[in-house]
């Protein structure tokens, strides 16, 4: 069995609670989670190189991690396990274009407008990729219907409550492994 990528939100880092969950359930040898570029082609780049250099079987993404992580399912036909992905980046990063601080570890960055229109050139249309969709109704930043309707043929799990860090990732690692096999 190959590796698991980790793909994480917009102003996040690599190292969190989600990767940090996943790794102590699957093992730390067995997950990448690298802190990813700003800018969308820079990290779409990154990944691609990850993917051809690595032994990865599955991505979990989440947010804009999510949105990165149905790019290479698609393009590669890959597994993915999303969690409260964004369907619509280009439209909902908007808002914070410009100077921007990271929530890991507060370090400043700046969010571009030339990003928005990168995220757009990388829709997917969901067709070859095959997905795990955890979502939860009380995400604070994204509506979770859209990714429920845009990734209905696939398994969805709609948890009530919850928020936009998913924090109860820990309660989901049996059905991530199950789905991963």
């Amino acid at each position: 069995m190959g590796k698991m990528l980790y793909l994480h939100g917009f102003g996040s880092c690599g190292e969190g609670k989600k990767s940090t969950g996943l790794k102590g359930y699957f093992g730390e040898e067995n997950v990448l989670s690298p802190d990813l570029p700003y800018a969308p082609l820079d990290a779409i780049a990154y990944i691609d190189s990850l993917l051809k250099h690595e032994e990865i079987d599955v991505l979990v993404g989440s947010s804009l991690g999510g949105f990165y992580a149905t790019y290479f399912a698609e393009k590669y036909a890959m597994k993915a396990v999303l969690l409260n992905p964004s369907t619509q980046p280009w439209s909902t990063l908007s808002p914070y274009v410009g100077w921007q601080k990271r929530f890991c570890d507060q370090e400043v960055f700046e969010f571009k407008s030339v990003y928005i229109a990168q995220l757009k050139t990388l829709e997917a249309e969901v067709k070859k990729g095959t997905y795990l969709v955890l979502l939860q109704t009380g995400d604070e930043v994204l509506d979770y219907t859209k990714a429920q309707s845009l990734y209905n043929k696939h398994k969805v799990i709609v948890e009530h409550g919850g928020n936009h860090r998913f924090e109860n990732i820990d309660e989901y690692m049996s059905m991530i492994a199950k789905f991963r096999k």
